[in-house]
C-alpha cells in the first residue's frame, strides 16, 4: 500500500476544474482499471485516501473513502471518440460487468454511440464524431431529472454567472417527435473556467438524481476566490457539507479547495495536523490550514 503522495508529473495538463468520484475500498483497482481502458491513461498522484489519473490530459480524482452514495446516470461522462474502432474499443474494455444504458450502435447523432454503466456504477457516454479543438476528451454530462427536469437552461445560467471564462457553447430543445416537452433540454453544451460540461433534461422516472458519489472539484487561488463560489453556490438552496464540500440547489455537489492543500499535505510531518484541521472545517479557510 503506497504510504506517501507522489509528486505530480509537471508534463500532465491539470485544468482547475476537474471530476472526482467516491469507490470505496475499490480506489486503486478503479484507477488502474479506467487508465488501461482508456488508451494513454497513467496515475500521477497517490496517497492512502485518493488517486489522481490522467486521462488524455485531464484529472480525474478517485476517493477511497467519504460520502456513502454510490455513482448513477445523473452524471455520466461524455468521451469523444476519434474513430468508430475507438469506440468499440472502449466499450469492449467497459463491459465487463457493466449495463448498456443504450447498446452501441449507429444513430442519427452519431454513427457509433453507445451509453453504458460500468462495474463501478460510473456512466459513460461514447460519442463517435468530431469535437472542437478546445472540447476536452471527457466531458462530464449532467442530467437533469426528477425534481430537477426543466432545470437545466436555469443551471446553466446559474453556473456560467459564477465562475470565470465561463460561456454557453450551444443548445437544442426536444422535438416533439422525441417525446418529451419541447420546452426542456435536449443536450447543452457550457463551459466553467474553461472546462467544458454537457447538459440535459429528462423526464421520464429515472429514480436517481445527483448524489455525493461525483463531484466537482474546483481549485482556487486563493481565499477571495473560494469565498465567492463558495457563497454562490450555497445560495438559495444550497448546503454547506464539510471539508470544502457543498451541494447547490440542484444537489450537485462541489469540491471548492485551494490549489495550495496538495502541497500542504504532501509535508508528511505537518499532514496530520493539517487534515486535523480540515476535518473541522466546512468552507476551506487556507490561513487555518496553513497555520495548523
Amino acid at each position: 500500500m503506497e504510504t506517501g503522495i507522489k509528486p505530480v508529473n509537471e508534463e500532465t495538463i491539470c485544468r482547475s476544474v476537474y471530476p472526482c468520484i467516491t469507490l470505496k475500498g475499490k480506489m486503486n483497482e478503479a484507477s488502474e482499471f479506467y487508465t488501461g481502458v482508456f488508451g494513454d491513461g497513467k496515475i500521477i498522484q497517490t496517497s492512502p485516501f485518493a488517486v489522481q489519473f490522467d486521462l488524455d490530459g485531464q484529472k480525474f480524482l478517485i476517493l477511497n473513502d467519504g460520502p456513502q452514495s454510490s455513482p448513477n446516470p445523473a452524471i455520466s461522462f461524455m468521451v469523444y471518440c476519434d474513430s468508430a474502432s475507438e469506440a468499440e474499443q472502449f466499450w469492449n474494455k467497459l463491459s465487463e460487468g457493466a449495463f448498456a444504458l443504450m447498446p452501441l450502435g449507429s444513430y442519427e447523432w452519431s454513427p457509433k454511440y453507445g451509453w453504458i454503466q460500468d462495474k463501478y456504477g460510473v456512466s459513460w457516454q461514447l460519442f463517435t464524431g468530431s469535437r472542437n479543438d478546445h472540447l476536452q476528451k471527457f466531458c462530464p454530462t449532467l442530467m437533469f431529472t426528477g425534481t430537477n427536469t426543466g432545470k437545466a437552461f436555469e443551471a446553466i445560467n446559474f453556473y456560467t454567472g459564477i465562475f470565470p471564462q465561463s460561456s454557453v457553447q450551444d443548445m437544442m430543445n426536444y422535438q416533439e417527435s422525441d417525446g418529451e416537452d419541447p420546452a426542456l433540454i435536449k443536450h447543452a453544451g457550457f463551459k466553467i473556467k474553461d472546462f467544458a460540461v454537457k447538459a440535459m433534461d429528462s423526464s421520464p422516472d429515472h429514480g436517481f438524481s445527483f448524489n455525493d458519489a461525483i463531484s466537482l472539484v474546483v481549485e482556487c487561488e486563493d481565499q477571495e476566490e473560494i469565498d465567492i463560489y463558495w457563497d454562490a453556490l450555497t445560495s438559495e438552496g444550497g448546503k454547506e457539507v464539510a471539508c470544502g464540500w457543498l451541494t447547490d440547489k440542484y444537489g450537485l455537489s462541489w469540491q471548492i479547495i485551494p490549489k495550495a492543500l496538495g502541497k500542504l499535505l504532501q509535508d508528511h510531518e505537518r499532514m496530520p495536523a493539517v487534515m486535523n484541521s480540515l476535518m473541522k472545517m466546512k468552507k476551506i479557510v487556507i490561513a487555518d490550514l496553513e497555520n495548523a
